[in-house]
């Protein structure tokens, strides 16, 4: 059996953005599992994303108010197929993240993480594999808002970084 999956992080609706992006919303809908790493900043995108997903799990992250305490916890650990899964909001900084992951997580396979805004996609000296969707709303300084899509066959997983270049505004004219 495979399972298809979508993995995001730092919405920070309505903030950052009115919504997810149209290509998100698809993908959420046609996944099997969605998977978000926090900073949703407010309860109707977590309930929209919810409602919409077949099987859901989330994290809360360090914007994410009081309201999300009862909802989501600050990690979350569970399994597709035989990979064993951890989810947490943040990480720490770069340097050294592979080793400090493997040692906080050493009975998992994948650890999905977000915080950042930047992609990752590593593979730790214990097998452990990093990954970091960035943000579909909020890009920052990285060229594109992104999320990751994939899917998990037995022990297998296959990722792919979804790339959305940011929308020129509309010009606006003068009116004659």
């Amino acid at each position: 059996m495979t399972t298809s999956f979508v993995l995001l992080s730092d919405t920070h609706l309505p903030k950052r953005a009115k919504d997810l992006p149209p290509g998100l919303w698809a993908d959420i809908d046609a996944a099997d599992l969605v998977v978000h790493a926090g900073d949703w900043v407010d309860l109707a995108t977590l309930d929209a994303v919810q409602g919409r997903s077949r099987r859901f799990e989330g994290v809360r992250g360090n914007n994410d108010g009081p309201e999300f305490d009862d909802r989501l916890p600050l990690v979350a650990r569970f399994t597709v197929e035989s990979l064993r899964f951890a989810l947490v909001h943040e990480t720490g900084s770069a340097t050294g993240r592979e080793r400090r992951a493997a040692a906080a997580y050493p009975d998992t396979d994948v650890l999905v993480f977000g915080h950042s805004h930047i992609p990752w996609d590593t593979v730790a000296p214990s097998g452990l594999r990093l990954l970091n969707p960035g943000s579909p709303t909020d890009r920052r300084r990285q060229p594109d808002h992104t999320w990751m899509r994939g899917e998990v066959d037995g022990d297998a997983l296959s990722v792919e970084l979804v790339r959305l270049p940011p929308q020129p505004k509309p010009e606006l004219r003068p009116q004659p």
